[in-house]
């Protein structure tokens, strides 16, 4: 009996033992999921979430939209297809000015050497092209908006990322693009920019915009998706000055001596022979 009781007592005592064991075992499991429960939240609100896309596209839009008067330099490349399928890289440079509603000068240096100038003063639209000493010029009034949808829809002539100079930009860019992600924060010659990815129907593009008071576009490529060999434009900006000294004087057009006036191609009667100083100086 006194072995059963010992027995019973070792039992009984075990059994305490290894009922306060689990007990404390079960406690500190409890303590431990109580404290990750409590660090979780801690975690979250500390998680870094990527920029939203289209807020920064829409603020960079809508900053250089409602900018009044800027100049700026671009330095821009582009695929043209040859007839062998093999991709041929051409360059330009241009300065830009803008002073708006009214004043609009583009003045452009081909990587060959030709150059072209496109001016607009509220009133006149004029390409002169200093080589061959002829210019074209035709009425527009109405402002830059209106000057630049003329220029590239009815006069058929090339003015790459137009859009950007136009007050309707915003709208443009929010109704043409289907998708947009955030890609990542990187660094373009020292200025921390914002790398978005965009699609509209035809083109899929690029950008790189600045952080900061002053989001403006820093780095462009455009990809040509649906056209043969899908050649890239990709135009870099410089030298963005928001409060440049401009003067009326820059927008308006006198023909140096000599200069002839033509057509634009576009608006020949149609059968008129083209000729290279019927071009209208096309870009």
């Amino acid at each position: 009996m006194k072995t059963n009781k010992q027995s019973l007592l070792r039992t009984a005592l075990y059994a305490a033992v290894l009922s306060s064991t689990i007990s404390c075992v079960g406690e500190q499991e409890v303590m431990r999921h109580e404290t990750l429960a409590d660090a979780l939240p801690a975690a979250k609100s500390v998680e870094l979430q990527p920029p939203v896309a289209g807020n920064i596209l829409k603020r960079m839009a809508d900053y250089l939209a409602k900018t009044p008067q800027f100049t700026v330099n671009l330095t821009d490349n582009f695929d043209v297809i040859q007839d062998t399928g093999q991709k041929i890289e051409f360059g330009e440079s241009r300065k830009i000015t803008v002073s708006r509603p009214n004043g609009l000068r583009v003045e452009l240096e081909e990587s060959s050497g030709e150059k072209h100038t496109v001016v607009y003063d509220g009133k006149d639209i004029t390409v002169f092209n200093p080589s061959q000493n002829v210019y074209a010029q035709t009425a527009k009034p109405g402002g830059i908006d209106e000057a630049v949808m003329y220029f590239l829809r009815d006069l058929h002539m090339r003015l790459p990322l137009a859009m950007l100079l136009t007050s309707r930009f915003p709208a443009e860019i929010e109704s043409r693009t289907q998708a947009l992600d955030y890609v990542e924060m990187t660094s373009i010659h020292g200025i921390p920019t914002h790398h978005l990815a965009g699609r509209t129907e035809t083109v899929d593009y690029q950008v790189w915009i600045a952080d900061g008071a002053q989001p403006l576009p820093i780095r462009i490529v455009l990809t040509y998706k649906n056209a043969e060999g899908q050649p890239q434009f990709r135009a870099q900006f410089s030298d963005w000055n928001l409060t440049p000294q401009i003067s009326d004087k820059q927008f308006a057009f006198t023909p140096p001596e000599g200069a002839r006036k033509i057509s634009f191609v576009a608006q020949l009667p149609i059968g008129t022979a083209i000729t290279p100083a019927h071009s209208g100086g096309k870009q």
